[in-house]
């Protein structure tokens, strides 16, 4: 049974990889945010009482839940907007987003030198970028296997589908990566 301590050092463990996940399959940064403090929320107050070696796939079994809820809400509200958007007269609303991210610096980073940082960061981004341009599912299998860290057998228990499955996606996910990277001029 994990403790209250065990518990929230777990979650400010997962807190921003999961953020991390969330966005790349939402992207939105407040959508990703409610994704997963939803997820957060679930955890603590459903399972509790769960062994703490079992918290890992508990959670991520829930993050891929509340996302997949999240798709199924936003098509039935773009549905229902879809369809109401005829009846309501047609009028202009500044939405203008700042598209300026604020840079977090790791505590790490900052001792490095500065070229190396920088030549780590623009990589970092570039795999985040080809991250985003992954299919879902693939996207799924690749962050759970190699971000999370959880074995094939973990990754098709949160995924709900076969090993199988999550080798063919995890596959396809390296190869567009691979490909993707290298036209950037990155050299793996």
């Amino acid at each position: 049974m994990a403790s209250r301590k065990e518990m929230a050092d777990f979650l400010q463990s997962v807190e921003r990889r999961a953020f991390k996940q969330a966005l790349y399959a939402v992207q939105d940064e407040n959508n990703a945010l409610d994704i997963v403090q939803d997820s957060m929320m679930k955890l603590a107050d459903r399972y509790a009482h769960a062994p703490a070696a079992e918290l890992p796939l508990l959670f991520q079994r829930i993050l891929q839940n509340t996302i997949r809820d999240f798709y199924r809400r936003s098509k039935v509200r773009r549905f229902f907007i879809t369809l109401f958007s005829a009846l309501v007269p047609a009028r202009q609303e500044d939405e203008g987003l700042d598209p300026l991210e604020v840079l977090n610096v790791e505590s790490d980073e900052t001792q490095t030198n500065p070229e190396t940082w920088l030549a780590r960061k623009e990589v970092s981004q570039l795999i985040e970028g080809a991250i985003s341009l992954l299919p879902n599912r693939q996207r799924e299998a690749f962050l759970l296997r190699y971000w999370e860290g959880l074995d094939v057998a973990e990754t098709a228990e949160v995924m709900g589908c076969s090993q199988g499955s999550v080798k063919t996606h995890c596959s396809r996910a390296t190869h567009t990566l691979a490909t993707i990277l290298q036209q950037k001029g990155v050299t793996l």
